[in-house]
């Protein structure tokens, strides 16, 4: 035992071993929070640098694919449109196509029906006329016999004029509104045939057909106008050459052509000259 062991002061104090291994733990514990906190710092900047970079390539890559999607959708609305547009000119093209076939199939109906009309006309005309009764068919034969003096006091001067020149017009072509001198129509050839005697004549039937003194069908001479259909509103005239014939433009399928008046007895006639 020292000599100086009974003295307090020189006595050197124990620290107790739990406080010793306490702060041995809390420096330990230091040094691993320390550490603990550096890396955690560390592993945050890292990750803090990591989102930057892919920060910087996202937008990049984000820019082109809004630019090809953009480009994709104008391409495809440019084509949509362009398809309408294609559309539109293909309807109305069939719509003209159409409207222009339903103008040429009205204007061929109208043409055909007025032609039919014109020919059912012109033969209900002949078989009203062929169809009269027997007493105007005698009547036809009595002119021929009452107008032959007429005729043999005729037979020159202007009479034999205007006979000579209907004969040469036989056989010539009917075209409507003809006046001559290779067509006439009926009305036509009755005005040029008395232009060669001066006589001067309306240009339409229903006007020729009152343009002289009314005489009885049973006392024609040459000469002598003959109109078929009402005095004032006739449809056909001729002229009467005696011999119980007239000439006359008869319609556009035998032209000029002289008949007997039994053929297609007159309703009426008028003397000019």
């Amino acid at each position: 035992m020292s000599p100086n062991a009974h003295i307090t002061s020189h006595r050197k104090h124990r620290r107790p071993a739990t406080q010793s291994w306490v702060v041995r733990t809390g420096v330990a514990g230091g040094v691993l929070s320390t550490l603990a906190v550096a890396g955690t710092a560390s592993a945050a900047t890292a990750t803090a640098e990591k989102p930057a970079e892919a920060t910087q390539e996202i937008p990049a890559f984000n820019a082109a694919l809004s630019t090809s999607i953009a480009q994709s959708a104008v391409a495809t609305q440019q084509a949509a449109t362009d398809t309408q547009i294609r559309a539109q000119v293909d309807e109305a093209v069939d719509v003209a196509k159409a409207q222009a076939k339903k103008v040429k199939d009205e204007a061929e109906r109208k043409a055909e029906a007025e032609r039919k009309a014109a020919e059912a006309e012109a033969k209900r005309a002949e078989q009203d006329r062929a169809s009269r009764d027997s007493d105007r068919s005698d009547l036809g034969t009595k002119s021929t016999s009452g107008s032959s003096t007429g005729s043999s006091s005729h037979a020159s001067g202007n009479a034999a004029t205007l006979v000579s020149f209907l004969e040469a017009q036989v056989g010539k072509a009917y075209i409507m509104g003809a006046t001559g001198s290779s067509a006439y129509d009926c009305s036509g050839l009755v005005m040029s045939a008395y232009n060669q005697i001066g006589i001067d004549l309306p240009r339409v039937s229903q006007d020729q057909s009152t343009a002289g003194t009314q005489v009885g069908l049973d006392n024609l001479q040459v000469g002598d106008i003959l109109y078929w259909g009402p005095a004032g509103s006739a449809y056909h005239v001729a002229v009467y050459i005696g011999g119980g014939k007239f000439i006359g433009a008869q319609n556009p399928s035998t032209g000029v052509v002289e008949r007997s008046l039994s053929y297609s007895p007159p309703t009426g006639a008028v003397r000019v000259m």
